[in-house]
């Protein structure tokens, strides 16, 4: 299989016709199913596995050429995440037409309305494994996490989200076993299921989308002709040396110089980037200006960035910082594996083309770190997220209301 490259394409990716197929195609489904005329069952569930089918395949394509535009990017986590939503409803409307075609008499048009109507649900049905394995694999490296470092709140996030998508996942289908009543308070009732589903279903998608989006970036291997190498701070010892989670990032850096300078001979410069915090006795910059020095680094080969804060500043200032010396420089960052896809986004943000590289941490912390990751990529894009969640609701408001008429 051959290789994707990231930065390889100069256009975003656009779904426009997408767009346009799918508001004229649900059009024509809505009025079909409103008919519910025997004779149109079939062909209309053949036509919705057809029309999934090219969804899936436009998602998938706009998410390879994404990757080639821009890997660090909340697009690369829809195209995918939403791809595998929509290869849920076409393995249960592939259901619906077997059973339609073996007992027509019993199935309607209105059944391939049913199928939409139910896919948050039937979603989280068929992703129920992933949830529970996921779920639980959180809950097992947060307690290892709190019995090696300190018990504070944010080491208790995963626990906190496996709990979230578990019980969420159970009070669902508990509620939606009953209902009772008139046809309107069944209605309502059946309205706040789908809206619940609805919101589990996005952050599902998000969630799925985010760690398959961050998988890709971490396991891709810079092409060895960088000029740059910005390496994030993240914190010192109280003697002022980097702790374990910052040599990491400094050693994956050196692996790389060292493999870029052995394949092609150029070499590279370092960008250190981190301030000092108000406990530290220096800025995170010196402390990894002074280790790469020890590991034979020369100094005129180390740029040191002491003015950030934040993941933000870092990418900012340490670019401001590369225009001093090189207009068209070709930059690599090194972080932990958990951070890349984040920090690729803030590199983007301020119009840097960087390429992230991952450094491995222990078992038990990079889960609970990935999900405040995951947390502070909900957190950003607010109008984005607004947008497409509020498209995701208004549609299963609209379809309950249509099922019930």
């Amino acid at each position: 299989m051959k290789k994707i490259r990231f930065d390889t394409l100069d256009k975003k990716p656009k779904l426009y016709n997408l767009a346009i197929l799918t508001a004229f195609f649900a059009a024509a489904v809505v009025i079909m199913a409103l008919i519910d005329a025997k004779g149109l069952a079939v062909p209309i569930c053949i036509t919705v596995s057809v029309y999934l089918g090219l969804a899936i395949a436009a998602l998938v394509n706009a998410f390879i050429a994404q990757l080639r535009y821009n890997p660090y990017s909340y697009n690369t986590i829809y195209y995918i995440g939403f791809a595998l939503f929509l290869i849920s409803i076409l393995i249960t409307n592939c259901v619906l037409l077997f059973r339609m075609t073996a007992h027509p008499e019993e199935y309607g048009a209105i059944q391939v309305l049913y199928i939409f109507l139910n896919s948050a649900k039937n979603y989280m049905m068929i992703s129920a494994p992933f949830i529970l394995f996921f779920s639980a694999a959180l809950f097992v490296s947060n307690i290892s996490l709190l019995r090696h470092e300190r018990k504070r709140f944010v080491n208790v996030l995963g626990i906190l989200l496996a709990v979230f998508m578990v019980g969420a996942w159970w009070m669902l289908f508990g509620f939606d076993r009953y209902a009772s009543g008139s046809q309107f308070e069944v209605m309502i009732h059946d309205l706040f299921a789908n809206l619940f589903a609805a919101i589990y279903l996005y952050i599902e998608c998000m969630l799925i989308g985010a760690i398959i989006a961050n998988v890709i970036v971490v396991k891709y291997e810079p092409d060895k002709d960088k000029d740059f190498i910005i390496i994030l701070g993240c914190g010192l010892r109280k003697d002022g040396t980097p702790t374990p989670l910052l040599a990491g990032r400094i050693e994956r850096a050196l692996r790389f110089y060292n493999k870029q300078k052995a394949e092609t001979g150029k070499e590279l410069t370092f960008v250190t980037s981190g301030g000092q915090g108000p406990n530290e006795a220096n800025s995170e910059s010196l402390a990894m200006k002074r280790y790469l020095m020890e590991r034979g680094i020369p100094e005129e080969r180390i740029i040191e960035e002491d003015a950030s804060t934040d993941t933000f500043e870092n990418m900012k200032f340490s670019k401001a910082k590369i225009l001093e010396r090189s207009p068209d420089a070709k930059v690599a960052f090194s972080t932990t594996n958990y951070h890349v896809f984040r920090s690729g986004i803030f590199a983007r943000r301020v119009k840097m083309r960087a390429v992230g590289m991952g450094a491995r941490t222990k078992w038990y912390f990079w889960p609970n770190a990935a999900v405040r990751e995951f947390i502070g990529l909900l957190s950003a894009h607010r109008l984005k997220q607004a947008i497409v969640l509020g498209s995701i609701i208004a549609a299963y408001v609209v379809m309950t209301i249509i099922a019930y008429r």
